[in-house]
């Protein structure tokens, strides 16, 4: 079971803010570059965020301003920070990671279960 976890998703209401927390399972090391995606009823999944190794990040216009993507290596572990949230953000928030996997004893992509996120007065 190589694969991303995602925390954090819950309810918030409108300009409220949440923390998103993407932690690889114990076989998967050296992330190489991490982004989330995020899929709202009806909708096709959508790249929110990415950071590369270097700390080089890319937004989706939609979200540049109130979200922040970050990254701790020691803890091997994303985040997402979404401030001033709107109704238009609820969707399930995925974490797409590369990074090296002990099993196959190379580098591919992992992905999340996904969290969800619900912004409603």
């Amino acid at each position: 079971q190589e694969h991303m976890v995602e925390s954090g998703g819950g309810l918030v209401q409108p300009g409220g803010s949440l923390t998103l927390s993407c932690a690889p399972s114990a076989s998967i090391i050296g992330i190489l570059h991490m982004s989330w995606y995020r899929q709202g009823l009806g909708k096709q999944r959508e790249l929110v965020a990415e950071i590369d190794n270097d700390r080089n990040t890319n937004y989706a216009d939609s979200v540049k301003g109130r979200f922040t993507i970050s990254r701790d290596n020691g803890k091997n572990t994303g985040y997402l920070q979404m401030n001033n949230l709107k109704v238009e953000d609820t969707a399930v928030y995925y974490c797409r990671a590369e990074g090296w996997s002990m099993r196959d004893r190379g580098t591919r992509a992992f992905w999340g279960q996904g969290t969800q996120v619900t912004v409603s007065s």
